[in-house]
């Protein structure tokens, strides 16, 4: 099995920041949508489902030998009204840009991507056993 990791750090109340081994920064913060200067992790995640499947779809297509110009994925979660306000569902919306490729042979390279290689979606399917342990100094 393979690990990955980041270092999420504190930088005020509602703002931190996460760093990968490869000192890859990402910016995060908790504020109100008017004071947002970042995303939050439920964002966050989004983003990550959308990415995901967007670099898996544009391979296929292009090995399918298509033209890619653009790709947009919009990404909507719907979160649940208690708490933890987890996604009850995820809705992905894709508009690809080519002058060659059918939206029938993308709606299928779409769902595979989403159903069977994007990583983030399994992660998001399966079950995750978590663990933590504390230290205070």
């Amino acid at each position: 099995m393979a690990k990955r990791n980041v270092t999420v750090r504190m930088k005020a109340d509602h703002e931190y920041e996460s760093v990968n081994p490869q000192g890859n920064v990402v910016q995060i913060d908790m504020y109100d949508p008017q004071d947002k200067k970042a995303q939050s992790p439920m964002d966050m995640l989004l983003s990550a489902v959308g990415s995901c499947a967007s670099v898996d779809a544009v391979l296929m297509m292009k090995k399918k030998r298509k033209t890619v110009n653009d790709l947009i994925v919009e990404v909507e979660g719907i979160r649940n009204d208690g708490v933890p306000a987890f996604y009850t569902d995820i809705h992905l919306r894709f508009i690809l840009t080519s002058p060659d490729a059918k939206e029938e042979e993308f709606a299928k390279v779409v769902a595979l991507s989403v159903e069977k290689y994007c990583s983030v979606a399994s992660s998001l399917k399966s079950t995750i056993t978590f663990s933590s342990e504390v230290k205070a100094v």
